[in-house]
């Protein structure tokens, strides 16, 4: 039995923001109270277990965040992750569940896959999810069988990394999904508005020698979704919005009833497109980074709900891959491990956010678009849970993942994850910090 004192909860689900005592015991949260330790003692004696507490003064806890967008390229690209590996990055990072993409090879398009992906999956430290393609093989011509993803255990459907260009179809897919009460997530990247991928039409291409990814890809393709979304009732997510437009379509459609949602990663609301300049490919994504006006504009999205989701759109590639010409290099950057510090420097200290609002996008807001027990910290719950400290500084000098693509790599950071809890189960913890808090007293110095 586990008994965290003296802890600051920020749970956005209960809008507790208070000092509490949380108590752990079967995988759930058996008692949140204060001056818990007696109470403790006794639950303890009469279950016949050892009570271990550990005082968290100045730590703040969290339900466990849910990271709705990720690539464990788990099955056909191991080497670059794994979801064991994936698992680890994330239990550093805070998170305790997180949603696999489905773009994987073979991609994961059918019953086996799915299940596949769950049997791995309960070998993990954490909550392991997958989406299931939206077409077969991500061809873009032919729907899945929806009904029977759900079915195998997928909790949504994304063609993620690559878009679903055909309208008719498009539409089918929404209509059922709406039928059978799925969300539909969407990458919104139209090709015929791309010369190379990965950066923004605009300065930075063209300092490059290149035309770039103009902002019309996503533009385009948003505003066709959100008038089928309206037309089908469909539930939508808008996956890693870049564009201004987009934050803005995306607004108008909320105040007209259509069930969208949408995303933010850390590195579209901390970077622009000048960051391709400083760290070249390891800045190339896409949707790409765009301009400053950009960003602020998705913060301003996140600021007033527009935007209810931080996902990190974790994605792994080997150095070698990434160290070719930047036109050859693939897209994405590693995330879980840097997404709470990101949030904190970028978006709390500057006043954008509460550190209460932030927690809501990486844990009320996945879990409550998919549907998945997580994202709030009350008696009787699965006891999913981390602990940080938010002034705290790091380097971020060793990734969990097996990829190093990232611009933060040798960063000192601000926010640091102190311990991971994932149904009552220790799954990381910072020894180095939690060893100096005792040095200190019970209080990180």
């Amino acid at each position: 039995m586990l008994m965290l004192s003296n802890v600051r909860l920020v749970d956005p689900a209960s809008r507790t923001n208070d000092i509490r005592d949380i108590l752990i015991a079967e995988r759930r949260f058996i008692k949140i109270g204060q001056d818990l330790k007696l109470d403790a003692v006794l639950i303890a004696e009469a279950k016949g277990e050892r009570l271990t507490e550990i005082d968290c003064t100045g730590l703040v806890a969290a339900p466990g965040f849910v990271d709705a967008h990720v690539h464990f390229r788990d099955p056909g690209y191991t080497y670059k992750e794994d979801i064991m590996s994936g698992a680890t990055a994330a239990a550093a990072g805070g998170f305790t569940s997180v949603i696999c993409m489905a773009n994987t090879n073979p991609p994961v398009d059918s019953e086996e896959g799915i299940l596949e992906v769950m049997k791995k999956g309960r070998k993990a430290p954490i909550h392991i999810y997958t989406c299931a393609c939206v077409t077969k093989g991500m061809n873009g011509t032919e729907a899945v069988d929806l009904k029977l993803m759900k079915e195998s255990g997928a909790v949504g459907f994304s063609d993620d990394g690559r878009p679903v260009l055909n309208e008719a179809l498009m539409q089918d897919v929404m209509r059922t999904a709406r039928g059978i009460k799925m969300p539909v997530s969407l990458h919104e990247e139209d090709p015929k508005y791309i010369t190379e991928n990965g950066v923004d039409h605009g300065p930075a291409a063209e300092r490059m020698g290149l035309t770039g990814a103009g902002r019309e890809a996503e533009i385009t393709l948003v505003a066709r979704d959100l008038k089928l979304a309206r037309e089908t009732g469909a539930t939508v997510c808008i996956q890693h919005v870049s564009a201004a437009e987009s934050v803005e379509l995306i607004r108008k459609a909320k105040r007209n009833g259509v069930r969208v949602w949408a995303e933010a990663t850390p590195h579209h609301f901390s970077l622009t497109e000048d960051a391709v300049a400083e760290f070249g490919t390891l800045a190339k994504v896409n949707p790409p980074l765009r301009t400053e006006e950009d960003r602020k504009a998705i913060i301003e999205g996140l600021k007033d709900g527009t935007i209810e989701i931080i996902a990190t759109d974790h994605a792994p590639h080997a150095k070698d891959e990434k160290d070719r010409p930047f036109k050859e290099a693939p897209s994405g950057m590693i995330g879980l491990e840097t997404a709470l510090s990101l949030g904190i420097m970028n978006l709390v200290r500057p006043g954008y956010l509460s550190l209460g609002q932030l927690i809501a996008k990486m844990t009320t807001g996945p879990a409550a678009l998919y549907s998945l027990e997580a994202g709030t910290v009350k008696e009787d719950f699965p006891a999913d849970l981390v602990l940080f400290d938010p002034e705290r500084t790091w380097a971020y000098l060793a990734p969990k993942s097996k990829s190093t693509n990232t611009p933060w790599l040798g960063k000192t950071l601000t926010g640091k994850v102190m311990m991971t809890i994932c149904s009552g189960e220790v799954v990381y913890k910072d020894d180095y910090e939690f060893n100096k808090r005792t040095e200190n007293g019970g209080k990180t110095k």
